[in-house]
């Protein structure tokens, strides 16, 4: 088990899905249970899935909600990229959330070697 107040990418996400929820609370109305509704759960699986894995009893586990978390970060990219061609999102606010999710996703495949690598030794 991993003490979750200590993973930097969990902070991260975390302060990501409070961005991503005020950004969409400035959509459309008709858009509050399609496209705004997914981007929020997404946004939220990402840190919800890094401290489940930090919960587990062992690293292979935690290891594995990880990878789920780095698929919620991609799902998250591409309703971001179809918000803003719908121009729902700023250009800037789009382009902001592309890098911090970038940034997210290498840490969390650099915490994946590590855990991969403690198991190994």
């Amino acid at each position: 088990m991993h003490k979750i107040e200590d993973i930097k990418i969990w902070h991260m996400a975390i302060d990501l899905s409070t961005e991503i929820y005020r950004i969409v609370a400035n959509f459309p109305n008709d858009e509050r249970f399609g496209l705004s509704s997914q981007i929020k759960r997404s946004a939220v699986s990402i840190a919800s899935n890094i401290a489940e894995g930090a919960g587990r009893n062992s690293d292979k586990e935690f290891n594995h909600f990880l990878g789920v978390a780095v698929g919620s970060s991609y799902e998250l990219l591409t309703q971001i990229l179809i918000a803003a061609k719908l121009g729902l999102i700023e250009k800037n606010d789009a382009e902001d959330i592309y890098i911090r999710l970038t940034q997210i996703q290498k840490m969390i495949y650099g915490f994946q070697r590590k855990l991969t690598k403690n198991k190994n030794n």
